[in-house]
């Protein structure tokens, strides 16, 4: 019976082996997991819902040559994508060229063709790719070390290397033809270059973005999914917390900490509960064709609309209580797209079409007689009032890029506050008035005067007088409708915007 016993326990242990190697287990959102190659000592991948991270542990001679030996966290995908992730190694290194990062394949077998996104041990950041099965693996190496960011984008068969240091702007290399198929792995892996021991890697913020089909522009109606994400301005931790496969737009957080405002592609308010994940409509009567140029008073009473009316010239201001009811209207003619409220919540800053120029007015929060701001050659935009009601900071292309500007609230002592290569938009000041964060567009995607959904963005924080050296907060797919009004939480600790994916 002793033997019977055993012989039963074995053969139930052969088909849970048989069992977890044909159906292979999901980690997050991968569909399994393995070992890639012969006779690797084997590996381990945890998911951990709390912090949304990977830990994945891999050993292997390598990943190079003719063929490869890694854990590897994947899942099957067709058509372009864009793979994000912060990568970082745990506990002291063995081998200097153990490896993190993002692989596309086109098989699981040791020897296929692929692609991958790579930091190295000693800090080589690297494009590395096979072209065919047993091919030799080649390499372009970034001028940059110690990447902890890494995106991996495929576009057809044109591969797109970003990686950066934490807080930086990417630095960017292209593999042009490398043909893998449609249908291909892709996921995380992690290599020890050492046989006889696993490393570690550990994954953060990981993303699988579906793009848009095409190029965007201006006119570029906004279809893709959304996810609402939170993120943690010290220590750039992101959550996602409502995910819809339409397109909303531009948080807004409530003074009580409690709720988010939005928008949908339809012209409707929500107001988003953030202990319950649930969002109810707010009640705006007939005022049902709100953009993303929503924003709340500074004592969270009033909501101000941009809404367009196109008997009255485009998108016209109102304000309505948060609760809901019906909106006052505010400014007679549009295009008319408001960014802000006085502290004092007696007037607010639009950016208006007047005679063919954008500019920044103030009109009395009540209605009244509009005052024009600025009145340079150009797009000025983006008006937003600093806490203390001292400073209005906007963004103008008057410089010849797109950059933000601060001026006093009557549009006297018009300075430009940031200086640099990238297009920048929407400045939005912390509750403590010491920071400022704002988006900022990639100058070889989209030209200076326009932001259309669906590019390569950086959210940015600077000191509030502009100087010292820019941190990226967040690289995200995204753009217009991501944080194009105020989203800090009441504490200063988080902002809320939106990023953008096509979804299933």
């Amino acid at each position: 019976m002793k033997n019977l016993h055993a012989r039963h326990l074995a053969v139930f242990f052969f088909l849970i082996f048989i069992f977890n190697n044909a159906f292979p287990q999901s980690v997050g959102i991968f569909d399994g997991h393995s070992d890639v190659g012969a006779n690797v000592k084997p590996g381990s991948a945890t998911f951990i819902p709390a912090t949304g991270q990977y830990v994945i542990s891999g050993a292997g001679y390598n990943v190079w040559a003719d063929h490869d030996e890694f854990q590897y966290v994947w899942k099957k995908m067709k058509g372009d994508f864009i793979l994000y992730a912060r990568a970082e190694f745990l506990g002291s290194w063995v081998d200097y060229h153990r490896k993190v990062g993002w692989m596309v394949r086109k098989s699981l077998d040791g020897n296929s063709a692929h692609v991958n996104a790579v930091e190295h041990g000693d800090g080589l950041t690297s494009l590395q790719f096979r072209r065919a099965a047993g091919a030799q693996t080649e390499e372009h190496k970034f001028k940059m070390a110690h990447a902890n960011i890494l995106q991996l984008e495929r576009k057809g068969n044109q591969y797109i290397m970003r990686a950066a240091i934490y807080g930086e702007i990417f630095q960017t290399d292209t593999l042009a033809d490398l043909d893998l198929g449609d249908d291909v792995y892709v996921g995380l892996f992690v290599g020890s270059h050492n046989a006889d021991v696993l490393e570690t890697g550990v994954f953060s913020n990981v993303r699988i973005t579906v793009p848009l089909k095409g190029e965007s522009n201006q006119q570029t109606q906004m279809t893709l999914g959304s996810n609402i994400e939170l993120l943690e301005v010290a220590s750039g931790k992101r959550d996602i917390i409502y995910s819809v496969r339409y397109s909303i737009q531009a948080p807004n957080w409530t003074p009580d900490g409690q709720r988010l405002i939005f928008n949908d592609y339809k012209g409707l308010i929500y107001n988003f509960d953030l202990a319950t994940g649930t969002p109810a409509q707010i009640n705006t009567d007939t005022i049902t064709h709100n953009n993303n140029d929503h924003v709340l008073s500074f004592d969270g009473k009033q909501l101000g609309l941009s809404s367009n009316v196109r008997s009255l010239g485009g998108s016209i201001i109102y304000t309505v209580p948060v609760t809901g009811g019906k909106p006052k209207q505010i400014t007679p003619k549009g295009p008319s797209y408001l960014h802000g409220w006085s502290p004092d919540g007696k007037s607010l800053v639009f950016c208006g079409e007047r005679n063919g120029e954008f500019d920044v007015y103030q009109i009395p929060s009540t209605g009244g007689k509009e005052i024009r701001l600025t009145n340079t050659k150009g797009l000025d935009d983006g008006p937003e009032y600093t806490p203390d009601g001292k400073y209005i900071y906007f963004n103008s292309v008057r410089s010849g890029t797109m950059q933000i500007w601060r001026m006093k609230p009557d549009g006297s002592d018009q300075e430009q506050i940031t200086n640099d290569d990238l297009n920048n938009w929407f400045a939005h000041i912390s509750p403590d008035g010491k920071w400022f964060v704002y988006l900022s567009f990639l100058k070889e995607e989209t030209p200076p005067g326009i932001h259309p959904p669906y590019k390569h963005v950086y959210i940015r924080l600077l000191p509030i007088d502009g100087k010292g050296k820019p941190k990226v907060l967040a690289y995200l797919y995204g753009g217009q409708g991501s944080i194009n009004t105020p989203s800090w939480s009441p504490d200063g600790k988080r902002i809320a915007f939106i990023s953008n994916s096509d979804m299933p």
